[in-house]
């Protein structure tokens, strides 16, 4: 049985195109090497001080306008986001989708505030936060984070949707050639 099993997972794998070959050629387990969860009994020895930093981490982020006060980059409502894409604008608007837990949220959030910098007045940059505005996202077909979308002072020219991690390099040319 564990020769089917292995032959079959292999076969399951191997129809997937990118993956290194040697995650294709070891078999595998059903549940891909994750470790087993430790025993309640053990959790008991952790310290009342690591535990509180534990409910900190896990507790919901703060409502406010930015992220840190010094931030450039504006945290927005869907009614403002659809404010200012019916508004008269003469500049591109980039709407950034992002969740206070997202690891690749937080590298992008770090590369639009050096971009709001680079560009002053040039292009609007705001964010908005999926986790308070479920709906809006939903209705964005946000589906990864982050996702960005590019909206031109144009009305005639059709918004530019990308998804996950996005260069710097491959912003800035979005901002200056396609809008």
């Amino acid at each position: 049985m564990a020769a089917v099993l292995q032959s079959s997972t292999s076969f399951a794998f191997s129809s997937l195109r990118g993956l290194p070959s040697s995650f294709l050629s070891t078999p595998r387990s059903p549940f891909f090497g994750l470790s087993t969860a430790k025993p309640l009994s053990s959790w008991s020895s952790l310290s009342r001080k690591s535990s509180s930093s534990i409910r900190r981490l896990v507790s919901k982020s703060p409502s406010a306008k930015y992220i840190r006060e010094d931030y450039l980059v504006k945290k927005v409502s869907a009614k403002e986001v659809q404010d200012l894409v019916n508004s008269e604008r003469n500049v591109p608007l980039i709407v950034d989708f992002y969740a206070a837990w997202c690891g690749p949220c937080i590298i992008m959030a770090q590369e639009l505030e050096m971009l709001a910098v680079e560009y002053e007045s040039n292009a609007l940059f705001v964010k908005v936060d999926t986790d308070d505005e479920y709906e809006f996202s939903r209705d964005m077909q946000v589906r990864g984070l982050p996702t960005l979308y590019f909206i031109s002072p144009d009305p005639n020219k059709d918004a530019i949707r990308t998804e996950g991690l996005v260069p710097s390099e491959m912003i800035k040319n979005i901002i200056d050639n396609e809008m």
